[in-house]
């Protein structure tokens, strides 16, 4: 996919979409049209962006869906939590969509197809990528940026008022 340029200076929606498509496999993304494509994604982004406990200093809420841009500028680490939860909501699309499967066959014939060791598997994965989700959000509220380098906000964390 290629990116366009945020024209508000913030980040657009398809620097997170591309690493977005980088960890899931799905042609589906393939056979659709371009304008499809980015309706779908923008819509699993604007879903992931409430699982974002307090983004530092950042209101992700506030974007320009016309320009398809935060109007603030995202860090790696802020991209990477909303591509982990774009993933997670992703996920749960999938379990979604086999759960519509297993409603029109008989208990019998959704075992023969497997259907159920699949829905199975993707809930176990959708829980992992929840928690790796809440781990990078915690990572991320323990760190600052002084002089151009992450460092831990533990002490700061750790002192008494």
């Amino acid at each position: 996919m290629k990116q366009k340029k945020c024209a508000i200076r913030g980040t657009s929606f398809d620097e997170i979409q591309s690493r977005f498509l980088g960890s899931i496999t799905d042609d589906m993304y393939l056979e659709m049209t371009k304008e499809d494509t980015e309706e779908i994604l923008d819509e699993l982004l604007i879903q992931a962006l409430p699982w974002f406990k307090l983004p530092k200093n950042k209101n992700l809420l506030k974007y320009d869906l016309k320009n398809r841009c935060f109007y603030e500028k995202l860090n790696e680490m802020e991209i990477a939590i909303v591509v982990k939860y774009m993933t997670m909501t992703w996920l749960q699309q999938q379990i979604y969509t086999v759960d519509n499967i297993r409603q029109k066959y008989s208990g019998s014939d959704f075992k023969f197809t497997s259907q159920a060791s699949h829905i199975k598997q993707l809930v176990a994965l959708k829980a992992e990528t929840e928690r790796e989700g809440y781990h990078l959000q915690s990572n991320y509220s323990r760190m600052e940026l002084k002089d151009g380098v992450y460092r831990s906000s533990l002490s700061k964390i750790m002192e008494v008022y």
